[in-house]
């Protein structure tokens, strides 16, 4: 069954590899942990990406969710 709302959609993806992109067209890959009615997102074992290359890696990332466009499974 297809998620009925995008906090569903959030949880079913909970615990798998995301990809967020951003406004300033960064994007973060990593395992999503947490995230809240405003869907800002904990990550962990996250790779950041600038315009395809991966320029840093993180242990555990928040990210505030006015700043993410889309979020994808990988």
């Amino acid at each position: 069954m297809e998620p009925a709302r995008p906090l569903d959609a959030l949880n079913k993806a909970r615990d798998k590899r995301v990809i967020i992109e951003l406004k300033n067209n960064k994007q973060f890959i990593g395992k999503l942990k947490s995230f809240d009615i405003h869907i800002n997102v904990v990550l962990e074992d996250v790779e950041e990406r600038v315009n395809g290359e991966m320029t840093r890696k993180f242990e555990v990332v928040f990210i505030r969710g006015d700043t993410i466009t889309v979020i994808s499974t990988e």
